[in-house]
């Protein structure tokens, strides 16, 4: 497996990211031109069709979605345990989600420091994944 960094550490999974949205998004245009072609025959099957794309887009958003929610429950819960373990403290209370997440790749020796400098300069995630200098690898993202 490659070395995981900032550069290369964002993860696609090229059937769901982009085989599952194109094919929505053709389904729906593919419903809109079937109803413009409907007869009294296939009037039911192309209404059906438009009624099932925009289910299609509400399932491929909120799938992701809610994982990416539930992931996050569970990094901000890893991460202030691990800074509870490194500094008998929890996090600060002034980072942002996205900041935490961001942490997750700081190794332990960066990780309190690096936590400390966040809060208090409002640093970004692109800001403190940028200053990680050991990037500390995370595959089990969803």
């Amino acid at each position: 497996m490659q070395k995981q960094n900032f550069k290369n550490h964002g993860r696609y999974i090229p059937l769901y990211h982009y085989g599952a949205a194109i094919l929505i998004i053709a389904t729906l245009f593919g419903s809109i031109i079937s109803i413009l072609h409907a007869d009294a025959h296939t009037h039911y099957t192309a209404v059906t069709l438009l009624c099932v794309s925009p289910v299609l887009a509400i399932l491929y958003w909120y799938a992701r979605a809610f994982a990416l929610r539930a992931q996050d429950r569970a990094i901000r819960a890893e991460e202030n345990f691990r800074h509870y373990l490194l500094t008998g403290k929890p996090l600060d209370s002034r980072l942002r989600m996205t900041q935490i997440i961001a942490l997750r790749f700081a190794p332990d020796e960066e990780f309190p420091s690096l936590a400390k400098k966040a809060a208090e300069e409002n640093m970004t995630m692109k800001e403190i994944k940028m200053a990680i200098k050991n990037w500390r690898a995370d595959h089990n993202r969803v």
